[in-house]
């Protein structure tokens, strides 16, 4: 196996505690956007755990599909494929059916000055998307900038803050928030709306942007001076149980670690096992995009993978100079604009 299909082997591994879950959870489960960064792991766990399970159940991942490769790796554990542009209303019509849905789709970078899309994407396709699937079970993935930033030095933001987004992005997340909420209450739709931040793994994300520019010696600001964290493989099996916590009128869950951690703190720390002195540039402020994710913990437990666990395998990765995915997450915008 080479290093690669091991890194995504890993994060597709199922748990137990999912198997058993999977087996309250009936009919067959749809992931509407699967070919984003971590569409692939929430349908090939799901895969992976209905095998574990023995149960008689399809897991389908439906995308554009504009890599063949991407696609073939779904097939190749057994995911159906579909080829599908959700916006084409003739096209969202002729999916399958399903009880459960994980809805991924959605659009972020590139949002400054293509805003009328990025509407279009966040807040008036869930709309088409919900009422499609008005008698399934219903898993939204969502965002923290959905909430203002937050004094750090309090937790991070809670589940029964008020909104308060910054920027175009973040208000056509909480549009697609108000959309999945006003469906679930009219039709009865059990929906979840899975606030995520931040989905690690060893080629993308928070972690991995700290460690290289640890490693090439770059300056890291630190006005975003803290920061919420997870890895992939947990997001993943938390999306796919949270089914059986969708509700009407729906619910939110923040998806994050147990800590928030602090930004020169993890250069540092980078900065010991890589060997490297990290460069830094202005000074932290009190506030920043930051969950608290106790409601998470009291659901499901503590992640399977620890803060220092992320730490080793993402500079272990930098230190060999491995491929990354070349998407910055641009978690240091404090002004809403991606």
């Amino acid at each position: 196996m080479d290093v690669i299909q091991q890194i995504e082997d890993d994060l597709t591994t199922p748990t137990e505690a999912l198997v058993d879950d999977l087996r309250t959870i009936e009919g067959d489960i749809v992931v509407l956007g699967v070919g984003g960064k971590v569409g692939p792991s929430v349908a090939i766990q799901a895969k992976r755990a209905v095998d574990a399970a023995g149960l008689d159940k399809k897991v389908i991942g439906v995308a554009r599909f504009s890599d063949p490769a991407a696609r073939a790796s779904l097939e190749r554990y057994g995911v159906e494929t579909v080829a599908a542009d959700l916006t084409d209303d003739l096209e969202l019509a002729a999916l399958p059916d399903a009880a459960n849905v994980i809805y991924m789709a959605g659009h972020k970078f590139g949002t400054t000055g293509n805003e009328p899309f990025t509407w279009m994407m966040n807040a008036y396709l869930p709309g088409r998307v919900a009422q499609r699937y008005r008698d399934s079970r219903i898993v939204a993935f969502s965002t923290l900038v959905t909430y203002p930033l937050a004094d750090a030095s309090r937790g991070g933001s809670r589940e029964s803050d008020p909104s308060g987004p910054i920027g175009e992005y973040g208000q056509s997340c909480l549009g697609r928030e108000r959309v999945f909420e006003h469906f679930s209450k009219v039709n009865g739709t059990p929906v979840l709306l899975f606030r995520l931040a931040y989905s690690i793994e060893t080629r993308y994300g928070v972690l991995q942007e700290i460690a290289q520019a640890v490693m090439d010696g770059t300056p890291i600001p630190l006005a975003m001076g803290h920061t919420s964290v997870i890895w992939q493989r947990d997001v993943a099996e938390y999306a796919i149980r949270s089914l059986r916590l969708a509700e009407s009128p729906a619910r939110k869950l923040n998806i994050t670690g147990p800590e928030i951690a602090s930004v020169r703190r993890l250069a540092e720390r980078f900065g010991e096992v890589l060997g490297r002195d990290p460069v830094f540039e202005g000074e932290e402020s009190g506030t920043a995009y930051v969950l608290d994710g106790g409601e998470l913990q009291r659901e499901f437990g503590f992640p399977t993978t620890t803060l220092e666990e992320m730490i080793e395998r993402v500079a272990g990765w930098v230190a060999a100079s491995g491929p990354t995915i070349g998407k910055p997450t641009k978690f240091q915008q404090r002004d809403g604009a991606f």
